[in-house]
């Protein structure tokens, strides 16, 4: 018996509006969140466009061609940073104008994997056991309406395809539960004497110690706790001489969302705490990804350097109690926000409808390197406004590969020692 896939059926219409227009066919990806029992779909977007892309491919061989892995596997990548708390890619659909042909077939199914990898490369976090693996791939064809569903177990290579059944339902996420906390983030990494040369993004492959508490308006709940050693603990720390530091300090909001149907304490706790990972290190990404497309030469040895961390926009969707998210610099303005909605979901959305999370400039990442080893006051001097970010499909690959290797380093310490399940009070 394969897997179960209840969708909402905006997705059902959404999907049937698509118009080939004379291409061969459109993909895109499949936004839900997966349950021990079955998985909610509860969104789909297109793949946008490539501008070289051939539209029209007459051979058999140049369509498959046009199944462009690189541009698909960057989407995803740039999707998945807005999706909050409980919300994953959990597939990809295609529209064809004839029934797949083997070798179409296969194509999907790398295609799904080297997503998956790719997005996995980026998270800080690891499956658990116990969770579902399996992804879908959904084929539609515009002339007879047929409906095929597979899933594939992305953990294991050699998989081959199950059936699964679609089915689709009004309403499926107006009831899901919404978990929120704000999150006081100091995270001090110390830099050795042989780094102060660096520039800020080479610094931050340096592991990271810090502590963070969320809180809520009733309470105070201590989510994330330092590693508990045993007194016969033997440590393999060494001590360096550190000449500076680079700083994350702020205040951030976190959102996730779990399904209504009998919902554990566990999987709530787990979503949030994947939100606060997700939502440091991708501010983080898109803050390297601006200094290494926007770096200034003569900046480069500054003593000091202040940058405020992109903070945090959400954006209902209709019927539904979910919110996507996106983040902002200060000088953007809510058009290029709603801009960058439609290039990477292909929904448009109302400005009235942009709720920004915290405060501006309440979080943010400073480097510092002094004769001495110190902590940046919190007095200092406002920062000015970073370069605005452009729109994240069209950045060079290279470019993101080295953000994303520099956040997952900074944030190793921090995963390891602060978000271990078995570390909740």
């Amino acid at each position: 018996m394969g897997r179960t896939y209840i969708v909402e059926e905006t997705v059902g219409q959404y999907l049937s509006n698509i118009n080939l227009q004379g291409k061969a066919f459109v993909s895109g990806l499949l936004i839900g969140q997966c349950s021990s029992q079955k998985d909610y779909v509860i969104l789909a977007t297109r793949t946008p466009l490539k501008q070289e892309q051939n539209e029209n491919p007459k051979h058999p061989k140049a369509v498959l061609d046009n199944l462009d892995e690189e541009w698909t596997t960057e989407h995803a990548n740039q999707v998945s940073r807005m999706l909050p708390g409980g919300l994953s890619v959990l597939g990809i659909f295609i529209v064809t104008t004839l029934e797949l042909a083997s070798d179409f077939q296969n194509a999907l199914r790398r295609l799904i994997f080297a997503m998956e990898k790719s997005m996995n490369r980026k998270r800080l976090w690891n499956f658990t056991e116990d969770e579902i693996s399996e992804r879908v791939i959904l084929h539609i064809c515009s002339s007879t309406k047929k409906i095929s569903c597979r899933t594939y177990d992305i953990h294991d290579p050699k998989s081959s395809a199950k059936p699964a059944d679609w089915k689709y339902q009004n309403g499926i996420s107006s009831s899901w539960l919404s978990l929120e906390c704000t999150i006081h983030l100091s995270i001090h990494i110390p830099l050795s004497t042989t780094s102060v040369s660096y520039t800020l993004e080479k610094n931050t492959k340096k592991r990271s110690k810090g502590n963070a508490q969320a809180s809520s308006p009733f309470c105070d709940v201590r989510v994330l706790t330092p590693l508990l050693l045993s007194s016969d603990h033997r440590s393999t720390a060494t001590v360096q001489i550190c000449s500076g530091s680079v700083n994350i300090k702020g205040a951030v909001r976190c959102r996730s969302y779990i399904h209504n149907n009998r919902p554990k304490v566990k999987d709530a706790v787990q979503a949030i705490k994947r939100d606060i990972l997700n939502t440091v290190a991708d501010r983080c990404e898109i803050l390297f990804e601006d200094l290494l497309l926007n770096e200034i030469p003569e900046k480069k040895d500054s003593g000091k350097e202040f940058h405020v961390l992109p903070h945090r926009v959400f954006v209902p969707i209709a019927g539904s109690t979910v919110t996507l998210c996106d983040y902002k610099f200060g000088d953007e303005s809510a058009e290029e926000i709603k801009d960058h909605f439609i290039e990477m979901l292909d929904h448009t959305i109302q400005i009235e409808d942009l709720e920004i999370a915290e405060e501006v400039n309440a979080a943010c990442l400073t480097s510092s390197i002094n004769s001495e080893p110190s902590l940046n006051s919190t007095n200092e001097e406002q920062p000015e406004q970073p370069i605005r970010r452009t729109i994240m499909v069209t950045i060079q690959q290279h470019t993101g590969m080295i953000a994303a290797f520099a956040v997952a380093v900074l944030a190793a310490g921090i995963s390891f020692h602060y978000f271990s399940d078995g570390e909740t009070q």
